[in-house]
Formats: C-alpha cells, sequence, structure tokens
C-alpha cells in the first residue's frame, strides 16, 4: 500500500513546497503580509496601510473558501485516488471532481449559490479485475438559498434542492439515475476557525432508471487557518445506503495554501483519506486527495 502511494505523497510534498515558495516569492501583492521592511525610509505609512488592507483581503478570501455559501466565484478541482476496490482488493479510482460554485444575489437579503460537481472518473479493475473504464460519472447538482447576513447568534445557513442528473457516459461510472432531494447547512466562524456541517438526501423518482437511489449524505467540517493563509481541514463525507444498508465514511484532513500566481487567486493543497468505512466492493485504506481552487473575487 505505502509503495502504491508514494508517488501521490511525493508529489503533494512537492506541490506544498512550490506553492509555499511561490507564495514568498508574490509576498509583494494582493495577498501578501510582509511587503513593509525596515528599510524603507519614504512613504512607509502608506505602504504599511497598503499591506495591512492586503493582507485583510487575504484574510477575507481564505475564510470564504472556508464557507460554502459564501459569495465567492470559485471553480475548485479536488484530485481524488482511491484503492482496494472490488472482491479481491485490486481495483483503483481516480476521481477529479471539478466543482463550480457560482453565487448570485437575489435582494439585499438572500444569496442564491449554485455549487455543480462533475466527476471524471478512470476505473482500473473495477467492478472485477480485468475490467477498465473511463468517462463522466454523474453531476450533481445543488442551490442553496442563504441570508447575507448571519444569524445574531453568529450562525450561517442554507437550504434548497440537490438534484442527481445520469450524465454517466459509462454504466460503472455511475448509478445512471435521477434523483432528488433538500439539502442544507450550517456553520460558524470564529476568529480563524471554521467548523459546521451540510447534509442532503436523495431519492430516486423516474421509475425507468436502471439503479434507485436512496440515500444520505452528512459532511461535518472544521478548519483554521494560519496568518500566512494556510488552511488546515478536517472533515468525512459519510454517505449512508438506505436499500443496502450500507455506510461509506471517508476521513479526510490536509492544507490548503491561498496564493497569487500572475493575476489569478488560488488555493492550492491536499492530504490523505482514510476510509474508516464502505460498502463490499468499495475502496479500504488510505488515498490521496490534491486540491486546486482558482478564486475570481468580485
Amino acid at each position: 500500500m505505502l509503495n502504491r502511494i508514494r508517488p501521490f505523497l511525493l508529489a503533494f510534498l512537492a506541490l506544498a513546497f512550490v506553492g509555499q515558495h511561490v507564495a514568498a516569492q508574490n509576498a509583494d501583492e494582493a495577498i501578501s503580509e510582509e511587503d513593509v521592511t525596515a528599510e524603507q525610509t519614504s512613504g512607509a505609512s502608506q505602504d504599511a496601510s497598503d499591506a495591512e488592507a492586503q493582507a485583510a483581503a487575504a484574510a477575507a478570501i481564505a475564510q470564504k473558501l472556508a464557507n460554502p455559501v459564501a459569495s465567492l466565484i470559485s471553480v475548485p478541482i479536488q484530485i481524488n485516488y482511491d484503492h482496494n476496490y472490488g472482491l479481491n482488493d485490486e481495483g483503483s479510482v481516480w476521481r477529479t471532481n471539478v466543482q463550480p460554485v457560482i453565487p448570485i444575489s437575489l435582494n439585499d437579503d438572500w444569496n442564491m449559490i449554485s455549487r455543480t460537481i462533475v466527476p471524471v472518473v478512470k476505473q482500473s479493475d473495477v467492478p472485477i479485475p480485468g475490467v477498465s473504464e473511463s468517462g463522466i460519472g454523474d453531476i450533481v447538482q445543488s442551490v442553496f438559498f442563504s441570508p447575507k447576513k448571519p444569524t445574531d447568534g453568529g450562525l450561517i445557513w442554507g437550504v434548497g434542492p440537490v438534484i442527481n442528473l445520469p450524465t454517466s457516459t459509462k454504466d460503472t461510472l455511475g448509478p445512471e439515475a435521477w434523483a432528488a432531494g433538500p439539502t442544507g447547512l450550517v456553520l460558524k466562524q470564529s476568529g480563524p476557525w471554521t467548523y459546521g456541517a451540510l447534509a442532503n438526501h436523495m431519492w430516486s423518482f423516474a421509475k425507468e432508471d436502471k439503479t434507485e437511489i436512496n440515500a444520505s449524505f452528512v459532511q461535518p467540517f472544521v478548519s483554521y487557518i494560519t496568518p500566512k493563509k494556510l488552511t488546515y481541514y478536517l472533515n468525512t463525507e459519510s454517505t449512508y445506503n438506505w436499500d443496502t444498508k450500507d455506510w461509506s465514511v471517508p476521513i479526510n484532513f490536509g492544507a490548503n495554501q491561498l496564493m497569487k500566481v500572475g493575476n489569478q487567486i488560488m488555493q492550492v493543497g491536499g492530504g490523505l483519506r482514510y476510509w474508516a468505512e464502505s460498502s463490499e466492493m468499495g475502496p479500504e485504506g488510505w488515498g490521496v486527495r490534491l486540491n486546486i481552487i482558482f478564486v475570481f473575487p468580485t
């Protein structure tokens, strides 16, 4: 197992090193906190003010990225590798989730946030040895209606519908079923901390579908943002299948660094995941996750 994931761990460490290096090189740009040096003798006050404003803007972006219903356009790309699939534990899956987030202001009090998950899948020896396929899985579309201001107690929340679209290009890449249901989340941000939970439930509603969906998804999460805008995260993405009575419980932990490359603000990082529980044919043990998030502040 260690030999299998060693290349991905090395890639993650290299990516983290490059990210820190790029972030340091861009310290004089919009997301830096160190523009002012002791050697400056003229215009120091203005420079200090600019640096403080840039640091505040960077902190606001990092905090918004920790909030799933923030008013911030972003395009997260999440690359996951898991293995030990199938009856003989010989299968492996690369799953790249492209997840554009688009907020829309409805009025002075409410936002509508569109969150889409487009999975690009490459699997080997799944569901049985010798079978390998790649393509697009089912797209999941969520829409949250969220107040622009937190409650008096500081809670941020959003509710709305979620729908599963039967877009899989191969039978084994997704259920290929229409399903829908409610989704919601609640969270609180206190200083550098963000903690909360997202949940949804979907039922199939098209009788002609080959596969029925009756599943609940629960994602408790917590994150911490350092002064250098490095965000540590911990979450689970647990799914319960009510028909098969199976849990799938991956535990994810890692870190993402906010940086600026040229004019593009982004967050880059990754981490590990451990499958505490999965279905009979599902993955086991450890997996790897890489994150690249393109940010487009408005």
